[in-house]
């Protein structure tokens, strides 16, 4: 919403700064199909040149993402919190032997079923039933569980990166383009050098629209979305360290109270609940199962 609102305030200003000061808007919008066409007719076949197909293809859902901001809520975490602590409880309690017929059904399991926000998010399920396995299967050196899940962190924050610096490349390239249209622009002028001054005057401003807009979209509209979807994917990226937090504090032997408020700390400030909020989440009653 606040990015929409953002574009609406850069667009408002300097279009009606320009028509304020006594810009004819006329002619501004008379050559702005045609610079449009070539900056992002060039920008597009740039970004296809540059990128691999799997993130053309997320492309729309991408720039989607960095409009909504990040899905997660301070509800989010204290459902994850939830399952991770029932999870180290029954480990605590009865080995990790008793966890398996969780992680390998977990629509089945009543710990997963009394967290549906976790349940219905495939993506943390695995994420979290992959690494109580390892645990499970004697990889209990919290050290090595550490670096494994920072590894995969690491590698899944540089994936979920991968658009933000495209339309940051994307960004950086839109000037020159700009110009491209803007030297076309004078090509025709030359060309038409006979014609009264009138006429190349008009001719010379729709030419200079193309590098207004090529410095107009990368500064003002495609910069600012690189940043805000890497914003978000830091933010999103945030919830699954909460997961290496807990299972790390868990293999070194603290009580799953301990662990799930070391958990509690990892979150982000902005949505990191309070420590009763978490007490009273995990004190919730199970269904039975």
């Amino acid at each position: 919403m606040f990015v929409l609102i953002g574009l609406g305030i850069v667009l408002g200003c300097v279009f009606g700064a320009f028509a304020a000061s006594g810009g004819a808007i006329g002619p501004l919008f008379a050559s702005m199909p045609f610079e449009l066409l070539t900056i992002l007719g060039a920008a597009i076949g740039s970004f296809l040149m540059a990128n691999p197909m799997g993130v053309v293809k997320h492309a729309l859902h991408d720039v989607k993402k960095a409009l909504k901001g990040s899905r997660y809520t301070q509800e989010d975490y204290l459902e994850l919190l939830g399952v991770l602590f029932h999870l180290c409880k029954v480990a605590s309690a009865r080995g990790m032997a008793a966890v398996e017929s969780h992680i390998e059904e977990p629509k089945q399991s009543n710990i997963f079923r009394a967290h549906q926000r976790v349940a219905e998010n495939e993506d943390v399920c695995v994420f979290v039933c992959d690494y109580l396995r390892m645990a499970g299967m004697n990889a209990t050196d919290p050290y090595q569980m550490d670096d494994v899940m920072g590894g995969e962190l690491r590698k899944r924050a540089l994936e979920e990166a991968h658009m933000a610096h495209a339309l940051q490349s994307l960004a950086d390239a839109l000037p020159a383009l700009g110009i491209v249209a803007a030297v076309l622009g004078v090509i025709k002028t030359m060309a038409a050098i006979s014609k009264p001054p009138a006429v190349l005057g008009e001719m010379i401003a729709g030419a200079l629209v193309g590098t207004f807009l090529g410095i107009l979209m990368a500064y003002g509209m495609v910069a600012p979305i690189a940043g805000r979807l890497k914003s978000v994917v830091e933010e999103e990226g945030a919830y699954l360290n909460v997961v290496r937090a807990m299972l790390v504090a868990h293999l070194q032997a603290n009580a799953p109270q301990v662990s799930v408020e070391i958990a509690r700390k990892s979150i982000p400030s902005a949505l990191m609940p309070s420590f009763k909020d978490v007490e009273d989440a995990v004190s919730k009653p199970l269904p039975a199962g």
